[in-house]
């Protein structure tokens, strides 16, 4: 006879799941997100042009805050769907600012593209085999992403002064 209600529950390891994912974002949320940096600025680059460095501030902004919302994003129910909405935009952002950036950061740049890869392949394992590794997989990502941004973020501040991580 089985005791165990038929509505209503999950099993016991989609909770334990959910509690590490959410240790592992809040880890990711307390941590300084930042890493020295190995290259702040472009060496033999005429200054940028006010529009473009505009354009490139603005850009840098806007990674800035989809990277908040994506490594702040809530795994509970939903969750992951919100990572991947996250994730989407931190990519559109990125991608406008590799544009109007013509090459400038491109070691971070492509440190973050890695992390972001590496992140959406942890979140595709999560959506298709819910678990405490996955989970954990997806932590460990999400602390990759908050790093190479943070280093991202860094060098750009050095023309973006407004963008710095905090």
């Amino acid at each position: 006879m089985n005791t165990r209600p038929e509505t209503g529950t999950r099993p016991a390891w989609w909770s334990a799941a959910a509690v590490a994912l959410g240790a592992g974002l809040l880890a990711v949320a307390c941590s300084s997100g930042s890493a020295p940096s190995s290259s702040t600025s472009p060496t033999g680059t005429p200054s940028a042009s006010p529009t473009a460095t505009t354009l490139v501030c603005q850009d840098a902004a806007d990674l800035r805050t989809s990277l908040h919302n994506l490594t702040h994003s809530n795994v509970s129910a939903g969750g992951v769907s919100a990572i991947k909405s996250n994730l989407t935009q931190v990519h559109t952002d990125l991608t406008a600012l590799i544009t109007h950036a013509k090459g400038e950061w491109q070691t971070q740049t492509s440190a973050l593209t890695a992390a972001l890869d590496k992140l959406k392949t942890a979140v595709s394992d999560l959506s298709s085999s819910p678990s405490a590794t996955t989970v954990t997989g997806v932590a460990t990502a999400l602390r990759e992403v908050a790093a190479a941004g943070g280093s991202l973020l860094t060098a750009v501040s050095t023309r973006c002064p407004s963008v710095s991580p905090s």
